[in-house]
């Protein structure tokens, strides 16, 4: 048995139970106890029910631990490994074969169908009654998850194993949406929009990268103040320009900037990315509000102009997390001063704070 937050009831409160996790491998999972796990705004949406996979089920995908059990095929990682979890891929597809998990063709199903491939699930609650998980890959919101070796990434020996879980989620959406996607040339000027985990991790990305202005743009002061310490040279409180953020940002830089990084996922956000843009810019929108949700660009708007839209970066996690942690290592990416720990039974203090801006990523200890 382990413990777990399980959530039962659309927008209900994540319950403390006792659950078994299966110690039957397959031939390519990995057991991991896990240590700590982010919380996302992912999580929020399945909460809502805006995202599946359908309830009851146990969620988190910014998961750390250390690896308990190895299938019979896995010679990736071995028992005693430090690990950050990160989202799920085939291997097999298109884009996979091509350096693109995070766009794999099946990534729907192995992240939000809250089963594994063939449709089973190893975790039950007390009464042995099914429930949903292999969220992301992974549902860290248990003590103890099973996933395949795919999702496994070492953590370094001098890294604190409790920061890590968000650099499988969060930090390397907006650090991948910048290094990968967006790659800036030094100098290239950029609006960040949203000061949330992604979009401070673009922000220090964007340092890292050499561009120069960078605009970060939200309507806590607070968070604003944050992005001016991690790399920001220039903030723009949404709330003060009545709507037309993306016309003071033409207004400031003379014409629009080259990049623009959605992190927030709203209509209202990407549409503002795009109207910033230069002739020529590029925008990523890598935030997410869940389906059905249109924004209405001018198609004049887009001429000379290219949008992305970024599932996690575009990145490949094994490349990606291990050059995250060794910018965290040089300090030139202090992603530390975005989190804050709650116990793992606070989980529903650490929902309301994220939900309320209070703390930008909050990490649970198991």
């Amino acid at each position: 048995m382990t413990r777990a937050a399980v959530l039962r009831d659309t927008a209900g409160d994540f319950l403390i139970e006792e659950v078994t996790v299966s110690d039957e491998l397959r031939a390519d999972e990995v057991r991991v106890r896990i240590v700590a796990s982010g919380v996302c705004h992912t999580d929020l949406l399945v909460r809502d029910q805006v995202l599946p996979p359908p309830l009851p089920a146990i969620l988190g995908h910014e998961g750390s631990g250390v690896v308990e059990a190895v299938g019979a095929g896995v010679d990736g990682c071995a028992v005693g490994d430090r690990v950050v979890l990160a989202p799920l891929s085939c291997g097999r597809c298109r884009n996979c074969r091509s350096a693109h998990p995070m766009h794999c063709l099946h990534w729907g199903p192995l992240n939000l169908r809250g089963r594994r491939a063939d449709g089973t699930t190893a975790y039950r609650d007390r009464e042995g009654r099914e429930l949903n998980g292999h969220f992301f890959g992974q549902s860290s919101f248990a003590g103890h998850v099973v996933t395949p070796q795919r999702s496994v990434v070492k953590v370094r020996d001098d890294l604190d194993l409790t920061l890590a879980g968000p650099l499988g989620c969060g930090l390397q959406a907006g650090a991948g949406a910048v290094f990968n996607v967006l790659a800036p040339q030094p100098g290239a000027s950029i609006a960040v929009f949203g000061a949330g985990a992604v979009g401070l991790a673009g922000i220090m990305a964007a340092r890292i990268a050499g561009c120069d202005p960078i605009y970060a743009v939200d309507l806590h002061p607070g968070r604003l103040e944050l992005a001016t310490e991690l790399g920001a040279t220039h903030v723009l409180e949404a709330g003060d320009v009545a709507g037309d953020v993306a016309g003071e940002l033409v207004r400031r830089t003379g014409g629009g900037v080259d990049l623009a990084l959605d992190a927030v996922g709203l209509p209202a956000t990407a549409r503002s990315a795009v109207d910033a843009l230069a002739m020529g810019g590029v925008a990523a929108i890598a935030g997410s509000a869940g389906s059905g949700q249109d924004a209405p660009i001018g198609l004049t708007q887009l001429m000379g102009r290219t949008v992305h839209g970024v599932i996690e970066g575009d990145s490949v996690p094994a490349l990606l997390i291990p050059q995250l942690m060794d910018l965290h290592a040089a300090g030139r990416f202090p992603f530390e001063k975005l989190v804050r720990t709650y116990a793992f039974e606070d989980i529903a203090a650490a929902v309301k704070d994220s939900e309320s801006g209070e703390t930008v990523k909050p990490i649970l200890l198991h």
